[in-house]
């Protein structure tokens, strides 16, 4: 999925709606954030979890490599373990699916 820019967010039609209720602390301090940056504490908040959420989305699809685990993890891929037998158990008869379980290359 490709990464929206911020000018294409800020295009972007407003339909949804969200609630939820929170401390009066953190109220008071979106309240007060928000006034520092001169934008309604709406505004405020869904910017905030919306970049939260970018982040989160972005750190659980990302894979980061050392650069010594970047040479083992790609020559795991290259030469996979030979399959056993509870992975073959796992695969059951689908062998249309998993051809690699029921005839590995050499």
């Amino acid at each position: 999925m490709p990464m929206q820019t911020e000018e294409s967010v800020a295009d972007e039609r407003s339909s949804e709606r969200m609630a939820f209720r929170t401390k009066p602390r953190i109220r008071a301090a979106i309240r007060k954030a928000a006034a520092l940056a001169g934008v309604h504490e709406s505004a405020f908040a869904m910017g905030a979890a919306y970049k939260a959420a970018m982040e989160t989305i972005a750190a659980h699809e990302t894979t980061v490599l050392q650069p010594g685990d970047h040479a083992v993890f790609f020559a795991a891929l290259d030469r996979p373990a030979a399959p056993n037998a509870k992975l073959r158990a796992a695969c059951g008869d689908d062998e249309d699916t998993f051809p690699i379980i029921r005839n590995p290359a050499p």
